[in-house]
């Protein structure tokens, strides 16, 4: 090879490294920067939106310290079996999230499920701690009206890390997770593996932290073909949890949001919830 080309290789090895860089530090930055529109998607409500469900409801308004507002709905059942606090996924509002927790109105349970900040009518600035602040709030009001033995907590996604975080402060009857996560940076470095993720992420949800100090029982339900929070992080839980009092239901074939569809989620949630 000759001395010029020698010298052209070098200069393009030398441009390609440059926009390799580049382009690796604009990645880096977007994943820091804009962590919460990678990882939220809120869909707001206007404030006079009227929900239809088909269970009657009480529609909620917490007002925090820092003066955000967190928008809830009270579901009553007729013949009340417990109250089960429902914490939802990251994308949508009430309006979905109010559907679906009526599957456990149907089974004679109350429920209460709110939108996180940002989420249909609730406002304020977000944060982890706001994510815990707000959830302890929406506890709170239920002790006020139900004794913890029959208060059940639910995660679904998302709320998993908070459902989980919150009933490792208080005493509920029982907890049950719904596609967990052993903690955001271990579901953020199977798709993100280049980068230094623990070091960017603003959020990190250590459910795998919350769950040792659980003490009631606990069912998680995961799907075996979960292509957004893989089975193996949910199973990492187990090593965290006491095997006494956590059951794991794999739903064979079931994705991230169609567990619905398969009958061992119907066994699973019935034994716990009868």
């Amino acid at each position: 090879m000759s001395f010029i080309h020698q010298k052209k290789l070098k200069r393009n090895i030398k441009r390609a490294l440059v926009l390799f860089i580049t382009v690796y530090i604009m990645i880096a930055a977007s994943l820091y920067f804009l962590q919460e529109k990678l990882m939220l998607f809120p869909t707001v409500l206007e404030q006079d939106y009227k929900y239809q469900f088909s269970y009657s409801y009480e529609e909620l308004f917490f007002k925090t310290e820092d003066n955000a507002v967190i928008n809830a709905n009270h579901f009553k059942a007729e013949q009340t079996k417990g109250v089960i606090l429902y914490f939802h996924g990251n994308a949508g509002d009430l309006s979905r999230w109010g559907i679906i927790a009526e599957y456990f109105v149907e089974k004679n349970y109350d429920v209460l499920v709110i939108d996180y900040r940002t989420y249909g009518k609730s406002t304020g600035p977000l944060s982890e701690a706001a994510f815990y602040n707000d959830a302890d709030l929406s506890y709170n009001y239920l002790k006020e009206r139900y004794a913890e033995s029959e208060i059940t907590v639910y995660g679904r996604s998302l709320g998993t890390g908070i459902a989980t975080f919150i009933t490792s402060k208080h005493q509920p009857k029982q907890l049950i997770l719904e596609t967990p996560y052993y903690n955001i940076a271990d579901v953020a470095k199977q798709r993100f593996s280049m980068f230094p993720v623990e070091s960017l992420l603003k959020y990190r949800f250590p459910t795998n932290e919350f769950i040792q100090s659980v003490e009631c029982p606990i069912l998680i339900v995961h799907g075996t073909d979960d292509d957004v929070v893989p089975l193996s992080s949910g199973e990492k839980l187990l090593k965290e949890a006491s095997k006494q009092k956590i059951k794991f239901v794999k739903i064979e074939g079931g994705r991230h949001n169609n567990l619905n569809e398969f009958d061992a989620y119907h066994q699973a949630i019935d034994e716990v919830l009868n």
